[in-house]
């Protein structure tokens, strides 16, 4: 099939994509619970810098032609911003553990679809309100607010999310403007910058097992990155986007086998309602490209 219509090659890739990310997740988790977030991250952006300059060099007109844009910073801002929300669910990985954060993280979709209305000016229909509504929901039965067991730190996974959406919003403001290859550039390299000038405060020596992980990690990095880029090539974004779920069941597997997590009735259940509204969510989008 010609590029950008092979959904069935899409699909894999998405699933694919899912999986080097989950590996990506318990790298990390690992890595932060033994070394400095900060430090774990700046090094993982100096190969993620590396690879997108690397990218953009082997493109039509080179580095200045990826470097170009009217909005630098709105682009600059962007790349902060993942960065410090990479920051922000690598510690909730630490504190509440894999499961428990990709469950709270799932809701990202209903806030990207929630602030579309007063950041791009999107019309959001009752339907999709609805569904915003449902996956809260959802969220409340993990967090269970008001019944004594309430962990404040389960806001920090709820930080991220926010967080995530927001840049996500911002990346399709910034995409009426500029290219793809214009944002991932940016992305990569304000991103390495802006972890270079705090990381760097907090190295810590590392051992040489460790060093592998942190090689593996960058590696993980470049790799679902590449697989992500080959992935939108192929097909459209809105029939594989909903596969992009199965990131939380493999770092769920990641996090129960390896790292000794439990599965609660709440998590699991909140996260099934937030996953349905979220497939809701996208599936109203999509009938509305369509339209």
């Amino acid at each position: 099939m010609s590029a950008g219509n092979n959904t069935r090659l899409g699909i894999a890739l998405m699933i694919a994509v899912s999986v080097v990310f989950a590996a990506q997740d318990g790298i990390s988790r690992h890595l932060a619970d033994n070394y400095n977030v900060f430090m774990v991250v700046m090094i993982r952006y100096w190969f993620f810098g590396a690879f997108v300059i690397t990218v953009a060099s082997r493109k039509a007109g080179g580095l200045r032609a990826a470097a170009r844009t009217e909005q630098p910073v709105l682009q600059a801002f962007r790349g902060f911003l993942l960065a410090a929300e990479i920051c922000v669910m690598v510690t909730a990985f630490t504190v509440l553990g894999l499961v428990e954060s990709h469950a709270i993280f799932a809701a990202y979709p209903l806030l990207v679809a929630a602030l579309s209305g007063p950041i791009l000016g999107e019309s959001v229909g009752w339907r999709r309100w609805v569904a915003i509504g449902v996956g809260f929901v959802g969220v409340l039965f993990i967090l269970r607010p008001g019944l004594g067991v309430f962990d404040p730190a389960a806001i920090i996974p709820v930080v991220s999310a926010l967080m995530f959406a927001t840049y996500g919003l911002l990346t399709r403001y910034a995409a009426r403007r500029d290219s793809t290859a214009t944002s991932f550039f940016w992305t990569g390299t304000t991103g390495a910058v802006a972890m270079t000038g705090v990381g760097i405060w907090f190295w810590e020596p590392m051992s040489g097992p460790d060093w592998l992980w942190m090689g593996t990690l960058c590696m993980t990095g470049a790799l679902g990155h590449w697989l992500l880029i080959r992935c939108y090539e192929v097909a459209e974004a809105s029939a594989v986007q909903p596969f992009a779920y199965f990131q939380m069941v493999f770092a769920a597997g990641v996090g129960i086998a390896l790292f000794g997590e439990a599965l609660q009735w709440n998590v699991a259940l909140g996260a099934a309602i937030i996953v349905a509204a979220g497939l809701f969510t996208l599936w109203r989008e999509r009938q509305q490209a369509r339209a």
